[in-house]
């Protein structure tokens, strides 16, 4: 009788198992399915292929893709190579074992992996033998607005698996203190180090969920003291210790609760001694600098020669304050999915007080009302559990409200309308978030030939913004990129850009050769206090003065220099302007430039209506806001049969301020004062206007053209 019933329990098991499968088979399906809307939308466009593959959405994978391809090559050949990266280990193997292109699998690996998200969630309610709940929420979670957007197709970016994980370690966690037994540390183990090698922001979250493990057992469970070797577990797991000595730790602690007795005071003394190294060797400093990063944002003070510059973080959209319904939206598709959500992870946090654990996954979340977007996505698995738990507790009262022999049906009913009701403006968002690739094919083209033309150790001047692309398809160095644009990194650029040629020259020059210098430095940065330091300035303005005037004696050429100037950065002129138009002795912001760019305009019965307040009226003079101003110049720009630009330039008002340029082929008017005008960026792209003894044009293509540096 006791192996029959043996027999049943091992076949209720395997059926067990076997249904979770099914649902979460269900689930990853379904995300999987949602993500490939994006590729039938842009499977038709040309300019978003590149050998026959859709390209990718995200800047910052182009740098861990250049990673990959390095680690295959055996080598690293450019300075910012991301061979250590984990995401770029894990692609070089997937790249090297399976039967697919480089371009099809950084496209779909957002897909497959961030699909997964799934697993943990649907477990995380099996734990609670709330399984229906936890399919429920592994649907909504791996849909909902800010995690779609993050792991969508062709966002080749470490988010593939950045909550994923965290979600692991939570149900790691959770089965750790639910179960009280020394092999689930293993889990929970082997979960924080993947989520370490994975990700390196993920000391604050991990400490914090460690402290919350403490507080929940001292409030709690302060009598388990199987909780207590948890914590212990979490503090050594949480420090850059080898993988070893981790594993010697909780091998230790097995052998402990499996084979001896449980002695409080050991158990104690274990606990006190993990807080003492924890705090000797790392303690807190991850979470400050954290801190720092994205709530505590001003202006960076640099470490040389106490200059000021402008903090990228000011620039960032995802790093800035967001409204609460554009917060609420990202964390569950709704405003009023959000409050049901919280709502319900609070009644399932007092029907099982263990998922009180999950509240510094959901705080992060919350963190993003003051850090900026991209945390919401961490609330996102907490709060999808919440709004499913609330969705069968609405259901199983429902039930009661119908005749007997329509309870099934009409509880069925319920869970379906409601989760529809859940999943709804998240597919809409979805459906209508048609995100382009980073670039197009004709600006791709401009970087295969400029590779054709310049050598791996030249470097590139642009924005930030493309410096991975640039550095993936053109393979230049670049002096700012995703990865490196502090303030005082910026300033130089900025300065090349946005300054009269010959300065812009000149610190192009000088920057490089800087960037030169430090490549086998130990942080192999550069910045406008290296270039002072390089040619023995310690007063920033007499070096700026100098260089205008053309008092410096350049550094020896030891490479090419080429400019990409795209089009597309006609839209963040202003935002590259702010990092060098400013004193960068007291920190302050110079006046800030007068510019303007309008592609939607309307003729009106005056002139022409640019939108936003601003005219160009039919006498010459423009109207911005209530004020009338004189027109200093009228440019028309058009490319001939031959495509060659031709500009014509009509001189209104000699001393008036502000001028205005038709881009006729780009059906685009620029009204800008005349600093803007003058700045490299605008005389070389938009008007094509050289100074023959600085510059040669080596590719003038209307999308992005680029310009050789003679000096």
């Amino acid at each position: 009788m006791q192996k029959l019933r043996e027999l049943i329990s091992v076949d209720e098991a395997r059926e067990n198992y076997i249904n979770i499968f099914f649902l979460f088979a269900i689930a990853y399906l379904f995300s999987v399915a949602v993500r490939l809307i994006w590729v039938f939308q842009f499977s038709g466009d040309s300019q978003m292929h590149w050998n026959g593959h859709l390209m990718i959405n995200t800047n910052d994978g182009y740098q861990w893709i250049e990673g990959a391809k390095d680690i295959l090559r055996g080598k690293k050949d450019y300075i910012a190579s991301t061979t250590t990266a984990s995401i770029s280990i894990l692609t070089s193997y997937l790249i090297k074992f399976l039967p697919f292109s480089i371009e099809s699998i950084i496209l779909y690996m957002p897909t497959v992996f961030g699909s997964l998200l799934a697993m943990p969630v649907l477990l995380i309610g099996t734990l609670l033998k709330q399984t229906n709940v936890g399919f429920v929420a592994a649907v909504i979670a791996s849909v909902t607005w800010s995690y779609y957007n993050r792991t969508m197709t062709g966002y080749y970016d470490t988010d593939l698996l950045v909550i994923v994980l965290p979600t692991f370690v939570l149900l790691g966690l959770l089965y750790s203190v639910m179960s009280q037994r020394a092999y689930s540390l293993f889990l929970l183990v082997g979960s924080i180090t993947a989520y370490q090698w994975w990700y390196g922001g993920s000391y604050s979250l991990l400490t914090a969920m460690t402290a919350m493990t403490l507080f929940y057992t001292i409030v709690l469970e302060r009598n388990k003291l199987f909780n207590y070797l948890i914590v212990s577990v979490m503090l050594i797991s949480i420090l850059s210790f080898s993988i070893y000595l981790k594993a010697i730790f909780v091998i230790g602690l097995f052998i402990y609760d499996s084979y001896f007795s449980k002695d409080k005071r050991v158990i104690f003394s274990i606990f006190i001694l993990s807080i003492l190294i924890f705090s000797i060797f790392g303690g807190f400093s991850g979470i400050i600098a954290q801190l720092n990063n994205y709530v505590f944002r001003t202006a960076v003070a640099g470490s040389e020669l106490s200059l000021h510059f402008f903090s990228v973080a000011q620039t960032v959209r995802e790093a800035g304050h967001i409204p609460f319904e554009t917060f609420a939206n990202r964390i569950s598709g709704h405003t009023v999915t959000f409050f049901l959500s919280t709502f319900g992870y609070f009644l399932l946090a007092l029907r099982y007080p263990v998922m009180w654990l999950a509240l510094p996954m959901m705080g992060l979340g919350f963190l993003a009302l003051k850090g900026g977007l991209r945390f919401t996505v961490y609330a996102v698995p907490i709060n999808a559990l919440g709004i499913s738990y609330l969705i069968f507790l609405i259901a199983k009262y429902i039930q009661f409200l119908v005749p007997t022999n329509l309870k099934l049906m009409g509880r069925y009913s319920v869970l379906i309308s409601l989760t529809s009701a859940v999943l709804y403006p998240n597919i809409v968002h979805i459906i209508g978030y048609k995100v382009p690739t980073v670039f197009v094919k004709q600006e791709v083209q401009v970087l295969d030939k400029l590779k054709t033309i310049s050598s791996h150790k030249d470097y590139a001047i642009s924005w930030w913004d493309y410096g991975y692309p640039i550095r993936y398809y053109g393979e230049l160095n670049t002096l700012v990129d995703g990865g490196a644009h502090e303030g005082s990194q910026n300033y130089p650029v900025s300065f090349s850009l946005m300054k009269p040629q010959l300065e812009s020259a000149y610190m192009a020059r000088f920057d490089v050769e800087a960037s030169e210098k430090r490549i086998k430095s130990p942080d192999g940065t550069h910045s406008l206090a290296a270039i002072l330091k390089d040619n023995g300035y310690t007063d920033v303005n007499k070096f700026l003065v100098d260089l205008a005037q053309r008092k410096l004696t350049l550094p020896n050429k030891s490479t090419d220099i080429y400019y990409y100037l795209p089009n597309r950065m006609l839209q963040i002129l202003p935002t590259v302007d702010l990092f060098s138009n400013m004193d960068v002795v007291s920190g302050k912001q110079n006046p800030r430039g007068f510019f303007y760019f309008a592609q939607r305009f309307n003729q009106a019965s005056d002139g022409i209506d640019l939108g936003n307040g601003v005219k160009v009226l039919q006498n010459n003079t423009l109207q911005i806001g209530s004020n009338n101003i004189p027109m200093r110049n009228f440019y028309v720009t058009a490319y001939d049969n031959n495509g060659k630009l031709q500009v014509q330039k009509t001189v209104v008002n000699g001393s008036a301020p502000i001028s205005v340029i038709f881009m006729k082929n780009y059906n685009a008017f620029l009204v800008l004062d005349n600093r803007i005008l003058a700045s490299t960026y605008i005389q070389l792209f938009v008007l094509e206007n050289y100074d023959k003894s600085l510059f040669e044009p080596v590719i003038l293509d209307p999308l992005a053209k680029v310009y050789k540096l003679k000096i």
